[in-house]
């Protein structure tokens, strides 16, 4: 599944895998600053170990994996800990400026950089030395 977003950072997102796994994990993308973006997932349970952050043909993508511990006997299991994998197309000179996890929450922050000046002079120069009895 792809979905466009309008943001200039993103061409749009793709969730991989099941159906069901669709919406999963949730995320936000918020304008942080006239250059900058953040995109923050939702990633209770896991820690940074279960989680990659890579950069593959021009998509940012974001996997989790959580090891399965056999030791612990749940009565009743309502966090999610199921692996996934989402992806963000990214525009053309967007870079990844940091990642960080915190409380539940994976922050990646994106940055475009500035365009130079669209329009600027160019010198000519004479193709053969100029005589200046003959100009």
């Amino acid at each position: 599944m792809t979905r466009l977003l309008e943001n200039p950072f993103l061409l749009g997102d793709r969730t991989l895998g099941k159906v069901s796994n669709a919406g999963y994990p949730p995320y936000d993308v918020e304008r942080i600053g006239e250059q900058d973006t953040r995109i923050t997932l939702a990633v209770a349970g896991f820690s940074r170990h279960d989680l990659s952050v890579e950069i593959e043909n021009g998509q940012l993508v974001i996997r989790g994996r959580q090891e399965e511990r056999p030791q612990r006997e749940f009565l009743h299991r309502g966090i999610a800990s199921r692996r996934f994998q989402r992806s963000f197309a990214l525009a053309e000179g967007i870079e990844v400026v940091d990642a960080k996890l915190d409380n539940g929450l994976l922050r990646i922050d994106l940055r475009r950089p500035e365009r130079k000046a669209a329009s600027h002079s160019i010198r000519i120069q004479a193709a053969r030395a100029e005589n200046p009895e003959t100009s």
